[in-house]
C-alpha cells in the first residue's frame, strides 16, 4: 500500500503538489489565517491544468475563478472591514435577502454551465460537475465576505466531489475533497465558536 501510494505521488507531482497546497488553504481558512488565499491561489494553478487533462473543463474554469478570488479575498480580508484597517473583517451571517440572491446566481450558474457542458464539450459527468461549479463559485464569493454558512455549502459540494474524483479516477483530488469534506465541517464549529464571541463582545 505504501508502494502504490510512493508511487502515485511520484507519477503525479502536480497532483500531489496541489493536495499539499490545498490541504494548507483549507487549514488556514479554518483558523481564520489571511495566508489561505496564497496558497489556495498556488493549488488552484497547478489543478487548472490537471483538470484540463482529464477533460473536467466546469473545475478547470472554476479553479481559475479560485485564482482570481484569491487576489480578491486577500485583499477584502485585509482591507474589507467597517474601519478599513488591516484584518478588520470579521465573521457574519448572510441575511434572507442575500441568501435568495446568491440562490437565484447559483442556479442560473448551473444553467449556464451545464448546457455548456452538455452542448460543447464531452463531458461524461456535465450535470454534477456544474453542480458543484456553480456551487463553489458562490461558496468561495462568500468564504472572501466571511459569511460562516459558506461552510455547509462546502460540505455539500466536496462530499459529491469525492465521488466525481472517484469516477474520474482523479485520486489527488479526491484525498483532498474527502478532506476538505471533515474540515469543512470542522471550520463550520470554528468559526461559529469565533462568532458566538464576537457578538458577546459587541452586546
Amino acid at each position: 500500500m505504501l508502494q502504490q501510494i510512493l508511487s502515485w505521488i511520484l507519477e503525479n507531482p502536480l497532483q500531489t503538489l496541489a493536495l499539499i497546497f490545498g490541504l494548507a488553504y483549507i487549514l488556514l481558512s479554518v483558523k481564520e489565517s489571511i495566508w489561505c488565499w496564497v496558497t489556495g491561489l498556488i493549488s488552484s494553478a497547478l489543478l487548472v491544468y490537471v483538470f484540463f487533462k482529464s477533460k473536467v473543463y466546469a473545475d478547470m474554469g472554476l479553479q481559475l475563478y479560485y485564482v482570481a478570488i484569491s487576489i480578491y479575498g486577500w485583499l477584502n480580508w485585509l482591507y474589507g472591514g467597517r474601519s478599513k484597517k488591516q484584518n478588520d473583517l470579521k465573521i457574519s451571517r448572510i441575511n434572507i435577502k442575500l441568501g435568495m440572491v446568491l440562490f437565484i446566481i447559483n442556479g442560473i450558474l448551473f444553467t449556464i454551465i451545464a448546457f455548456i457542458l452538455v452542448n460543447y464539450t464531452d463531458s461524461d459527468i456535465a450535470y454534477w460537475d456544474a453542480f458543484t461549479t456553480a456551487a463553489s463559485f458562490v461558496a468561495t464569493w462568500m468564504l472572501a465576505k466571511k459569511y460562516i454558512e459558506h461552510w455547509l455549502i462546502w460540505i455539500v459540494v466536496d462530499f459529491v466531489s469525492v465521488g466525481l474524483y472517484l469516477y474520474k479516477e482523479i485520486y489527488g483530488a479526491l484525498i483532498l475533497m474527502a478532506v476538505y469534506t471533515i474540515l469543512a465541517i470542522v471550520g463550520y464549529f470554528e468559526w461559529k465558536k469565533t462568532l458566538t464571541i464576537e457578538l458577546k463582545e459587541l452586546s
